[in-house]
Order: structure tokens, then sequence, then C-alpha cells
């Protein structure tokens, strides 16, 4: 049960990436600025000194969003992995997997009215699943010290 657990949740944070992917441009500006928005309202509320530029802030909140969906996505992956019981290069493979993903959703977005393929976008997405995956190891090389991962 642990094994198609663990793959059931891979493969639905995928296809909340491609979710999220196949929004036009305009709904996924407008959603990614009433977050951005609301953090600056937090923010602001916790140090009104500041003061955003709403359009920068929002460029970086998109690429932390970016970064943040394939740092979950490299952990599940590899926790997938793990319950099946796949250990021969198993890092490798997830981010193998991980990067695939990005590189196919930005040749989805390609085919999405306003969205295009952005190389810096997979680079992020990579860097999310490298430390999604170095995290997963590093935490259970501390929890089970005397087993290979």
């Amino acid at each position: 049960m642990n094994k198609i657990l663990s793959w059931s949740f891979v493969f639905l944070w995928m296809s909340l990436i491609f979710y999220l992917s196949h929004q036009p441009a305009t709904a996924s500006n407008a959603m990614s600025t009433g977050l951005t928005e609301m953090i600056v309202q937090f923010i602001e509320g916790v140090t009104p000194v500041q003061d955003f530029d709403l359009e920068a802030f929002n460029h970086i909140v998109r690429k932390n969003a970016h970064f943040f969906a394939y740092f979950i996505l490299g952990l599940l992956v590899l926790n997938a992995l793990r319950k099946n019981r796949i250990r021969k290069k198993e890092i490798g493979f997830a981010l193998l997997i991980c990067v695939l993903y990005a590189s196919s959703d930005e040749v989805h977005q390609l085919f999405v009215p306003g969205r295009g393929a952005q190389i810096n976008d997979v680079l992020i997405d990579s860097s999310g699943a490298i430390v999604g995956v170095s995290l997963y190891t590093f935490v259970h090389k501390i929890r089970h010290p005397n087993t290979n991962i």
C-alpha cells in the first residue's frame, strides 16, 4: 500500500504542476499577483516602513514557486523510489525524473496562450529538485546512519 500511495502523491503533485502550467498567462499572473499582494500586506504589517515594487516582487514570488514546486517533487520522487526499493542510483534517477518533467512542463507551456518555454525555469526547477533530494538524503542519513541510501 505504501508503494501505491507514494507514487500517487508523485502523480498528484505532477498533476498540480501541470494544472498550474496550463493556465493562460493572464490567469497565472493574476493568481501570483494576488499571492504577492497578500505577502506584501503581511510584510508591511510587520515592518510598515518597507516599500515594495509589486511587479519586481511578483517576479521573485513566481520564481520561488518554481523552486518550491520542484523541491517538493524531488522529495516525493525520491521517497517513492525508496518505498519501491529502487536502490541502485535512486538519487540520480529521482533527479532525472524531475529534470525531464521540468523540461516537458516548459514544452507544454509553448502551447498555452501567453506562455512560453524558459530555460531559466528548468534550471530553477532542477535546483529545487536537487535541494529536495539532498535534504531527503541528509535527513535519511541522520535518522538511519548505518544504512546506505
